[in-house]
């Protein structure tokens, strides 16, 4: 019996508060990147170039990022808040924390409905496991994700083999026991 994906995203379930400082204030969030750009009108900040974020263990890498805030009524940020309602990562997405690493050329987080969607030849490893797909969405407090094809023909280990179309995962029966 193959496991379900949710196996592959636990850190993800535990670990995302990157994308939302207001679950866990204590711990803070550090981002490097080579230009920034505030965007009041939009409730918006872009992070652009080498885009490095960092909160605890966990790691997002990226070549774009775009950070959208919460509006109140009258639609302009809410001040002093800096709650996050989503988060757009473009270009070479890296998502890492321990032996959970996540790839893909987009992700999109949205705070509201706690889902994560990795999308553009998607791929997720936990140790030596490894599932991929056009598009892989997780839903936060679920627990339960969604990984859908095609993926590229070498995205599994057998190189040119593969169907598209097809969802792929390697599974290594030992990884569980090291």
């Amino acid at each position: 019996m193959i496991p379900s994906a949710p196996w592959l995203f636990s850190a993800i379930l535990l670990s995302f508060s990157i994308v939302s400082a207001a679950e866990n204030p204590q711990v803070p969030i550090h981002i490097e990147a080579d230009r920034m750009v505030s965007q009041e009108q939009d409730n918006s900040v872009i992070f652009t170039g080498n885009v490095d974020a960092r909160q605890g263990e966990l790691l997002i890498r990226t070549d774009e990022m775009t950070v959208y805030y919460v509006q109140d009524d009258s639609g302009r940020e809410k001040k002093g808040a800096g709650e996050v309602n989503k988060l757009i990562c473009k270009g070479n997405v890296q998502i890492s924390q321990g032996d959970w690493l996540g790839t893909g050329h987009r992700m999109d987080y949205y705070a509201k409905d706690r889902k994560v969607i990795l999308s553009g030849d998607a791929k997720g490893w936990q140790g030596q496991n490894m599932v991929a797909g056009k598009t892989i969405t997780y839903f936060l407090d679920e627990g339960r994700s969604i990984v859908e094809g095609p993926v590229s023909a070498d995205a599994a280990t057998d190189k040119g083999k593969s169907k598209s179309g097809r969802v792929k995962a390697v599974i290594h029966p030992d990884a569980a026991k090291k």
